[in-house]
C-alpha cells in the first residue's frame, strides 16, 4: 500500500510507554507498523509519534506526568485493549512470535468470524491482530 492510498480512521489511539523508542522499534519489528513522525523531547523522550499499520494509526509518546500520562509497566492490569484489522494473520503471527512478543493467545478462528490472535508488547500493552473489522454485523452498507 503505498503512501497516497492511506485513509486512517477517525480514532487515534495515543499510547504512553515509559521507553517510547523501545516501543516504537518493537511495534514495527514485531507487529509491522511503519513509524511515519518521530518528534523528539528532551532526555531522549519522544513527545509526539505517528505509526501506521493499512489504515491503522496509532500514536506513541514518552510518559507526561503534568497529564498524568505513565506507561503500563508499573500498572496492575490492563484497562484497554488494541485491535487491528490485517489480511493476513498467519503470517503476522508468525511475525509476531518470532520477534518476542509474548503471545496471549494463539492464532485461532474465532465465533464470531475472525482469524487472529492476541499478544502483549514489551512493556504489557494487550494487542489483537484479526480479520475482523467491526461493524459487519450491523452496518447496512
Amino acid at each position: 500500500m503505498s503512501d497516497s492510498e492511506i485513509s486512517v480512521g477517525d480514532l487515534y489511539s495515543s499510547l504512553t510507554y515509559d521507553d517510547a523508542a523501545a516501543a516504537i522499534e518493537f511495534l514495527c519489528q514485531a507487529f509491522g507498523f511503519r513509524c511515519r513522525l518521530v518528534v523528539p523531547g528532551p532526555d531522549n523522550s519522544i513527545v509526539h509519534s505517528e505509526l501506521t499499520l493499512g489504515n491503522a494509526l496509532i500514536m506513541v509518546s514518552s510518559p507526561k506526568l503534568e497529564m498524568n500520562r505513565v506507561g503500563p509497566k508499573g500498572l496492575r492490569g490492563a484497562s484497554s485493549g488494541n485491535c487491528v484489522r490485517i489480511d493476513d494473520p498467519d503470517s503476522h503471527f508468525e511475525t509476531a512470535q518470532a520477534a518476542g512478543a509474548e503471545i496471549v493467545q494463539t492464532l485461532q478462528n474465532e465465533d464470531y468470524g475472525s482469524r487472529g490472535y492476541m499478544a502483549r508488547d514489551l512493556e504489557g500493552c494487550v494487542w489483537y491482530f484479526g480479520t475482523y473489522r467491526p461493524g459487519e454485523h450491523w452496518l447496512d452498507g
